[in-house]
């Protein structure tokens, strides 16, 4: 029977994932011949050759592909012995890690943790802030046990590695300087702010789901300034910069003082403090889908599963009474 060492077989995933030697000895804090000879020596044991050249790069051959998709279900059960080990402690008592990204964490984190403190007082839950994307890098490697992340920038449901529960589909409300000409006009659309200037980040999730959005309503917005931060897109807007979409949960955070605002009447306006006045897009309807994840064969750690359960609960809660929002 073949020898298959899990250490090596990780190393191997991690060069799947990686692509070169050196991102994965840096991901493993290795050194580039160490994963070369543990990689070798794997080879050796399993009698197949699991790499060859391609350029100045390796590629994994199909007999290292067959063994990855055996070691996938391997690690799973790893996973889900784990899981039952755990529940001896019935999920009372021990420590639970959360990436999430910035507005999940005042809208959803937050009340969850609150709600666990109260319920289960020994369950402790530690929190680390990343970015959407990041976040599935830290569950990958095991620096935490549950990711908050948005489904536009999340692996395929179909990736092995990982189990997706959807939690919220988060309206994106449009951000006007409060005198603005359209900032009470009934039935605003999104297409009726095509020709104004627009306030996005310059890379990542935000940007791509505000050009995305804007596109969907026939137009390609254009940038006048680039912000990640959303007091920082709170407040030149206030200053009448330009416009921006924002999304519910940051207001829930209460970004640039404005908290939650006043309901939306009929004809969408929502108030805001701080010189910005908050439309609700009720033509348009433009959401974000915010998903949790947790390493596949990981679901039944009974910590894990009362951490999702209040943020569940958390995501009800934030949830606006509208029945077109769809599912992630």
């Amino acid at each position: 029977m073949a020898d298959w060492d899990l250490k090596k077989l990780h190393i191997l995933r991690t060069l799947q994932e990686r692509g070169t030697v050196t991102a994965t000895a840096e991901a493993l804090h290795m050194t580039p011949s160490a994963v070369s000879q543990q990689l070798t020596g794997l080879a050796r044991a399993l009698g197949v050759t699991l790499l060859e050249a391609h350029g100045r790069r390796v590629r994994l051959t199909d007999a290292a592909q067959l063994v990855l998709r055996h070691a996938e279900a391997v690690f799973a059960e790893l996973e889900r012995a784990d899981a039952e080990l755990l529940g001896h402690l019935r999920g009372e008592a021990g420590q639970v890690r959360v990436g999430a990204f910035a507005t999940a964490i005042p809208a959803l984190v937050v009340p969850a943790v609150q709600e666990l403190r109260r319920s289960h007082p020994g369950l402790s839950v530690v929190v680390r802030e990343a970015e959407a994307e990041a976040a599935y890098e830290l569950l990958a490697h095991g620096s935490v046990d549950l990711a908050l992340s948005l489904a536009a920038h999340a692996p395929t449901p179909r990736d092995p590695r990982f189990s997706r529960v959807s939690l919220l589909a988060d309206p994106l409300d449009v951000a006007l300087p409060a005198g603005h000409r359209l900032a009470a006009v009934p039935g605003l659309r999104l297409a009726d702010l095509a020709d104004e200037p627009w306030i996005f980040g310059s890379s990542g999730p935000w940007s791509q789901i505000t050009t995305t959005v804007c596109e969907s309503a026939g137009f390609v917005p254009e940038q006048a300034h680039a912000a990640a931060d959303w007091s920082a897109i709170w407040a030149m807007v206030a200053a009448g910069m330009g416009v921006a979409l924002v999304p519910r949960m940051a207001m829930a955070g209460g970004i640039g003082g404005a908290g939650e605002g006043r309901p939306a009447g009929e004809s969408g306006a929502r108030e805001a403090a701080g010189g910005v006045a908050l439309r609700v897009l009720q033509a348009d309807r433009p959401r974000r889908h915010v998903i949790a994840a947790v390493r596949r064969g990981a679901e039944g750690a009974p910590g894990l599963a009362r951490v999702l359960a209040a943020l569940r609960q958390a995501a009800a809660a934030q949830a606006p009474e509208d029945p077109t929002v769809q599912p992630d």
